[in-house]
């Protein structure tokens, strides 16, 4: 697999990983809830599938090649980069009026 393949695979699953807390009900997208999600529990997900997307980049970089040393820039730009993919996912739960 190539590097150029490695970003493709990955790209989108950040996406997906990023508006999932915003676009589902469930807890972690799994458990059904039995009140609705509050803003800190979207968060939290947020977070946990933060590390799971990063960990699905990890193990594409590794099978790529060698991993590269990261220091704190790195994980504060990806955290950025991860709270913009769930941009889209953040205006359809809060932002859009939903009709009953």
């Amino acid at each position: 697999m190539s590097q150029s393949w490695a970003i493709w695979i990955f790209l989108p699953v950040a996406v997906c990983a990023a508006n999932l807390p915003f676009v589902s009900q469930r807890l972690l997208a799994v458990v059904p809830l039995q009140t609705p999600k509050t803003p800190w529990l979207r968060l939290a997900e947020l977070l946990v599938f933060y590390f799971c997307a990063g960990g699905v980049g990890l193990a594409l970089e590794q099978r790529v090649g060698q991993l590269a040393p990261q220091t704190w820039e790195f994980y504060a730009i990806t955290v950025a980069m991860f709270v913009t993919f769930s941009f889209p996912g953040f205006v359809y739960c809060y932002l859009f009026k939903h009709r009953a």
